[in-house]
């Protein structure tokens, strides 16, 4: 399993990601253009000592990424009418995509994925004006979920 994040803007999220990802022992696939620095102090910080464990892969854009990963399933993460998480099979080889912190996956990037998944949200509110509910999830904690639910099926599957 990989996870990929796409132009990432808050280096503080990308940290712990990267840290998530150490601990798990799963490659880190970012997208350029980034919104900081990979010397970014925040970025380091959230990652604390762990970057030596961090497998860290760049793209330069999304259709290196693409390409490079033609024959694996890159499975795309929105609020925007995903099959919802806990109904979704994933595989050992599958590459987690997730979108900006501010505006998140772009269609074109949707559309070209294998499969768009959403996490369930019971109090999520539908627009910016309905200040009744959430929005969305902050990135690192959506990954967490993400990253959890895809090994928990993994291990199932592989008898551990």
């Amino acid at each position: 399993m990989e996870i990929s994040l796409f132009e990432p803007r808050i280096p503080q999220n990308t940290g712990s990601i990267a840290r998530t990802c150490a601990a798990f022992d799963i490659t880190l696939n970012l997208i350029e253009p980034l919104g900081f620095s990979l010397e970014d102090k925040y970025l380091k910080r959230a990652g604390l000592d762990y970057w030596p464990l961090v497998k860290l892969k760049n793209y330069s854009n999304f259709k290196i990424f693409k390409d490079t990963k033609r024959n694996k399933r890159i499975i795309a993460f929105s609020k925007k009418n995903g099959i919802y998480l806990k109904d979704f099979k994933f595989i050992k080889e599958d590459i987690l995509l997730f979108g900006r912190e501010d505006t998140g996956l772009p269609d074109y990037v949707i559309n070209a994925c294998d499969s768009l998944i959403s996490i369930n949200m019971p109090n999520v509110s539908l627009s910016n004006k309905d200040k009744k509910g959430v929005r969305s999830l902050n990135l690192s904690v959506a990954c967490g979920i993400a990253i959890y639910e895809a090994n928990k099926q993994i291990n199932v599957q592989n008898g551990n």
